[in-house]
């Protein structure tokens, strides 16, 4: 996979790097030469360069892409600059930190559906997000256990839990179903609402579209990823 992380300040720098040592190729740019300096030897490419200089930009491996992340988060004002650039430039996938709460609904007015909250979420976190295909997000018990929200593959549309087994045939439990949907709000920007479905049996069906929540020792969890 190829990234782009604009902003290499803590959160976009600890990314950056994670997502190298997991064997991607990562473009980090910052217009403060001495972060990238710092870190031209620990991931793939460093750039010094104005995210918010349309001619600048236009020079990056766009295209060729496969995610981007805005990472700025000293000047809201260049943060929210760099991803409209890059909401234009009609990027694959868009990720965007957000600052504030004000900062994140001006995010969502441009359309831009993932948004980062590193206060709250770590690079590590957001770093499995990205390399594991269908996770939503994790949360770590110890360094050998995790809780997972997976994306319900395709194989699994229409079949109950206990049609799938997983505790039998992946060593893994199924906490939870989320289901998410959309509503327009008076502003007419679109707001997803997250509904948990209660705790989940062998006769729960998975359906297109939902999310489930699974706990398992994370060796398990990596394998069914990869076979999903």
């Amino acid at each position: 996979m190829k990234y782009i992380i604009i902003g290499l300040g803590s959160f976009g720098a600890s990314l950056a790097i994670k997502l190298t040592e997991a064997g991607n190729e990562v473009i980090g740019i910052d217009f403060n030469m001495s972060k990238v300096e710092a870190l031209k030897e620990k991931i793939s490419h460093t750039v010094k360069l104005d995210a918010t200089d349309l001619y600048a930009i236009s020079s990056l491996p766009i295209k060729d892409t496969d995610v981007i992340i805005v990472a700025i988060g000293e000047d809201q004002g260049a943060n929210i600059m760099a991803t409209a650039a890059m909401r234009n430039m009609n990027v694959k996938r868009l990720i965007s930190r957000a600052i504030s709460p004000l900062h994140e609904n001006v995010l969502q007015a441009m359309g831009v559906d993932e948004i980062v909250h590193p206060e709250e979420e770590t690079a590590e976190r957001w770093a499995k997000k990205l390399t594991l295909k269908g996770l939503v997000d994790s949360f770590e018990i110890n360094d050998d256990y995790s809780i997972v929200e997976v994306n319900v593959p395709n194989w699994c549309v229409g079949k109950t839990l206990g049609d799938i087994g997983f505790r039998r045939n992946f060593n893994l439990l199924v906490m939870t179903t989320i289901k998410k949907t959309e509503e327009k709000t008076l502003l007419g920007i679109k707001r997803k609402i997250v509904t948990v479905q209660g705790v989940a049996s062998s006769s729960t069906v998975l359906n297109q579209g939902d999310i489930m929540v699974i706990y398992g020792d994370n060796r398990d969890i990596k394998k069914f990823m990869e076979y999903a």
